[in-house]
């Protein structure tokens, strides 16, 4: 039976303080790393991989050097594993059930393994890598693309002599600690992920803090945008599903890209539009903002639309409306599904506008109160003339931004 380490119990009571609060990963790998170090333990090399639950990113890797510090990356998705996966310590701990793995670098090893080729190749004399899998993964079947909950890390040396038994002794003794800590740390993060790609930065991090309750509210003054695919119907109807999603993939990229990159919030997509608002502080500040949006936005979409057309890819064109004024801006819904969006007048007079692109010709309509609210000269803003918004009493005056190289064959 192994006995307790004595340096064991001051890294595990920091450890477990830290995964109660809510610390930075790469700050307690950087901590617990150099705490290894200063208890005597001839670290190298310390690396750690984690599953990630991101839409774009599978894993995350942590890596600290004695020389370099802390560094990390994220690993991509991927439908099949690939050959740097396949021949990792990592991957052959997994399909054969392996806690650890040891190795002080024997020629086999090396063959087998071309990480530890390499890291032999740059002093290392000793090498252990440990496997906690959480939750329903710790006896699910090895999944190679999916592997799952859990933690992998490895331990390298350069020292002469390798690990001795009491190195092994205190990393494996304060490890499952640093597992719960990181598995708190990470699901902090995984909710905060999570609900930033599917509720926005804003409503996701009000969420986050507690804004949870129904009908809990708050009206703010902002610029109201609705983006929409130009002819999408019939699009649809001629072109394959697959095609179709990637096309509306590749669109609402440009838009919500270039949306948020100027401060705005995506607030939900609605088939083939996508629903912003710009709370930047003041209403002046949030119209001279999207209209520098819908600028970038046009130019973006017609150099991709210029690269789909080269490519053979079918194009669609957009409209884009700007609106401001009062909204409700909080969680709407019943007891057991609620939705964190905007409600209220400004935001329908926004999609009554948006509808007027046809009527109009124009890509971009701008309303009278977002050319009220912008600072004059800034942008060319150009009358469109006055109209009759269903549910509004008096006309209003629409404009649409002027610029030399905007599309100008008219909405049809």
């Amino acid at each position: 039976m192994m006995s307790d380490d004595p340096r064991a119990k001051p890294i595990v009571k920091w450890l477990t303080t830290l995964g109660l609060g809510e610390t930075d990963r790469e700050e307690l790998l950087q901590g617990y790393a150099t705490r290894l170090v200063d208890n005597g333990v001839p670290l190298w090399r310390f690396h750690l991989a984690q599953r990630a639950f991101h839409p774009k990113y599978g894993g995350t890797g942590f890596s600290w050097t004695r020389n370099e510090g802390m560094n990390y990356e994220f690993f991509e998705h991927s439908e099949t594993p690939v050959p740097e996966w396949r021949r990792s310590t990592f991957y052959h701990m997994l399909e054969n059930k392996l806690p650890e793995l040891r190795s002080r670098f024997s020629a086999e090893d090396r063959e087998t393994f071309p990480v530890l080729q390499d890291f032999f190749e740059r002093g290392a004399t000793d090498y252990l890598a440990i496997g906690l899998r959480f939750g329903d993964f710790i006896d699910a079947p090895f999944d190679p693309a999916r592997p799952g909950e859990g933690l992998l890390a490895s331990w390298a040396t350069d020292a002469p002599e390798g690990f001795s038994d009491s190195d092994l002794t205190l990393i494996r003794q304060t490890f499952e600690t640093v597992g719960l800590a990181l598995r708190a740390a990470s699901t902090h993060q995984m909710a905060k992920d999570l609900l930033q790609v599917y509720l926005g930065r804003d409503a996701g991090r009000r969420v986050l803090s507690g804004e949870i309750r129904r009908g809990s509210s708050r009206q703010i003054d902002a610029v109201i945008c609705y983006f929409d695919l130009k002819g999408f119907t019939q699009l649809a109807e001629q072109i394959p599903g697959t095609e179709l999603i990637e096309m509306l993939n590749d669109y609402f990229g440009i838009a919500v890209s270039t949306i948020q990159g100027f401060g705005g919030n995506i607030l939900k997509f609605m088939g083939d539009g996508v629903l912003a608002m710009f709370d930047l502080g003041s209403i002046e500040e949030d119209a001279d903002t999207a209209l520098a949006a819908a600028s970038e936005l046009q130019k973006q979409m017609r150099l991709r639309n210029i690269d789909r057309a080269t490519e053979g890819l079918p194009i669609a064109d957009f409209t884009f409306a700007l609106h401001a004024g009062e909204i409700l801006y909080g969680n709407i819904g019943s007891q057991t599904r609620l939705d964190f969006t905007v409600i209220g007048p400004t935001v329908n007079q926004t999609a009554r506008i948006s509808g007027l692109h046809a009527s109009v010709g124009r890509s971009i309509i701008v309303s009278e109160r977002v050319h009220s609210a912008a600072k004059p000269g800034t942008r060319d803003l150009v009358s469109l003339g006055r109209y009759m918004l269903r549910g509004v009493a008096e006309p209003v005056e629409l404009f649409t931004l002027y610029e030399p190289d905007e599309l100008s064959h008219p909405i049809q």
